[in-house]
C-alpha cells in the first residue's frame, strides 16, 4: 500500500473536521460582516451577530464521507425524527436559549416536517449545543431526560413555543419540571433524576464536543448530508439544501 492510500480513518476524520471548520468559520465571518453593528460587539458579540443576520447561505460543498458518518441513524434515538434510512439527514446543533434556534423551530422546522420528513426524504437529528451558560446546560440535560420517556420533541416544542429572555430564570429546575409536565412527561420523579444524572451530562458533552470538533461556535448550525448551513436561514434555503442532497443521492 502506498503512502497516498494508507491514511488512517482517524487522520482522515481530522482532515475532514479541519476542512469543515474552515467552511463554517468562513460563513460566520461573512454573516458577521453583514450584520448591523459589524463585529464591535454592539449586537451581543460574534456568536449572536452571526446568527442574527440570517444572510449566510449554504456552503456548496460536496458530500464528505467523514461528515456523512456523523449521522447516527439510530432507529431508537428519541432526539431524532424521520426514517433512519432517509436519503437526507440534517444534523442540528442548537441551544434552547438561542432566539434564532427558536425562530427555526417555530417557522422552518414545521415546514420541513410536512414537506420532507413525513414523506421519508429527510431525517432530523438533534444535537445539544448549549453555549449560553448554566440555564442552557440545564435545559439540554432536561431535553435528554424528556427523551428518556419519548417526549423530547414535545418538550422541544414547549421550550421553543414562544420567544424567551435569555438567562431569565425560566429554565431553572422548577421551570423545566413545569414544562416537562406541559409536554406530557409522565414520570416526573424519573425526569428529575435523569436530568441531573451523569449520563445526561455525558450525553450533552458528547454532542457539544462533536460540534466543537467541526468548528461550530454559534447556534443554530446544521449539516445537511455534510453541507454546513449557519443560522436561522429562510425556509427556502433549507428546502433547497434538502432537495439538492436528495438529488445527489439519486444520481
Amino acid at each position: 500500500m502506498t503512502a497516498s492510500t494508507s491514511s488512517s480513518p482517524s487522520r482522515s476524520r481530522r482532515r475532514t473536521y479541519a476542512a469543515v471548520a474552515v467552511l463554517v468559520a468562513s460563513v460566520a465571518t461573512a454573516a458577521l460582516a453583514l450584520a448591523p453593528g459589524g463585529s464591535d460587539g454592539r449586537n451581543g458579540g460574534a456568536d449572536e451577530s452571526a446568527t442574527a443576520s440570517g444572510s449566510a447561505s449554504a456552503v456548496p460543498a460536496p458530500p464528505d464521507e467523514g461528515l456523512l458518518a456523523l449521522a447516527r441513524r439510530d432507529p431508537s434515538d428519541p432526539l431524532a425524527v424521520g426514517r433512519a434510512d432517509a436519503p437526507v439527514v440534517m444534523i442540528e446543533y442548537s441551544d434552547f436559549q438561542c432566539p434564532f434556534c427558536g425562530r427555526f423551530a417555530r417557522e422552518t422546522k414545521p415546514e420541513l416536517l410536512r414537506g420532507y420528513v413525513e414523506k421519508g426524504v429527510l431525517r432530523i437529528e438533534w444535537r445539544n449545543f448549549p453555549v449560553f451558560g448554566q440555564e442552557s446546560q440545564r435545559a439540554a440535560q432536561a431535553g435528554w431526560a424528556a427523551g428518556r420517556q419519548n417526549k423530547f420533541w414535545a418538550f422541544h416544542d414547549v421550550l421553543y413555543g414562544k420567544p424567551r429572555e435569555r438567562n431569565s430564570g425560566e429554565f431553572d429546575t422548577d421551570g423545566l419540571v413545569a414544562m416537562a409536565r406541559e409536554a406530557g412527561v409522565a414520570d416526573i420523579d424519573r425526569f428529575r433524576s435523569d436530568m441531573s444524572s451523569d449520563r445526561a451530562r455525558e450525553a450533552v458533552e458528547r454532542d457539544r464536543n462533536e460540534g466543537y470538533g467541526l468548528g461550530v461556535s454559534s447556534t443554530p448550525a446544521f449539516l445537511v448530508n455534510g453541507t454546513p448551513i449557519l443560522g436561522a436561514q429562510p425556509t427556502d434555503v433549507f428546502e433547497s439544501a434538502v432537495e439538492a442532497a436528495a438529488e445527489a443521492v439519486d444520481r
